[in-house]
């Protein structure tokens, strides 16, 4: 049991003492609850098994996206304003990065490749995973408006539960039918000039 004591004015000038008692959440509670900032993403050493391109900085969207559950929209801001959702700015990162500098060697280590970017003002080039032919138009702005902000899953696959993002669905003209024979959107049709134009 803990005890709250709340003290109102002096007690020699004859305030008030008032103690509060309750109980916490019991022992199992406890043990079943961890820590909100508890590393559950597993350690990786060695990213070369990893599906996707190497990136020159290995930003862990299991970690971001999954455990601390960042919002996709936070780092892609644009995603439901323009065609392209955008690589974050290095601002954006560092927004968070300046005061946290990882929990263990692997994230110490990539932290604080951004950092020194940061300090040179060295734009990371990161690589490209999702493609599109040139004469394919895939206008983020409207999927997100139609499908609505949780839908990055459906093109993007599970990307909370992915240390390095790969590429999961084919991303060609067959798959992109399908989805709107499913999805049916209202102001869509089917006719080439909507994707090819």
């Amino acid at each position: 049991m803990r005890t709250l004591a709340i003290v109102l004015g002096g007690v020699g000038a004859g305030g008030v003492a008032a103690v509060l008692a309750f109980t916490g959440p019991s022992p199992q509670a406890q043990q079943a609850a961890a820590p909100s900032d508890s590393l559950t993403a597993p350690v990786i050493s060695d990213t070369g098994s990893l599906e996707g391109p190497r990136q020159p900085i290995f930003f862990r969207h299991d970690i971001h996206a999954g455990q601390f559950k960042i919002q996709c929209q936070y780092c892609h801001y644009s995603v439901n304003v323009s065609p392209e959702p955008g690589i974050p700015a290095m601002q954006t990162c560092m927004g968070c990065h300046l005061i946290v500098a990882g929990s263990d060697t692997g994230g110490k280590a990539e932290i604080q490749k951004l950092r020194q970017a940061w300090n040179e003002k060295k734009p990371v080039e990161w690589v490209r995973v999702h493609f599109l032919p040139r004469h394919a138009h895939f206008p983020h702005q409207r999927h997100i408006k139609a499908l609505g902000t949780q839908s990055c899953t459906k093109c993007h696959g599970d990307v909370q539960a992915m240390p390095q993002v790969y590429q999961v669905a084919t991303l060609r003209m067959g798959w992109c039918v399908q989805c709107h024979v499913q999805n049916k959107p209202n102001s869509v049709s089917r006719d080439c000039t909507v994707c090819h134009y």
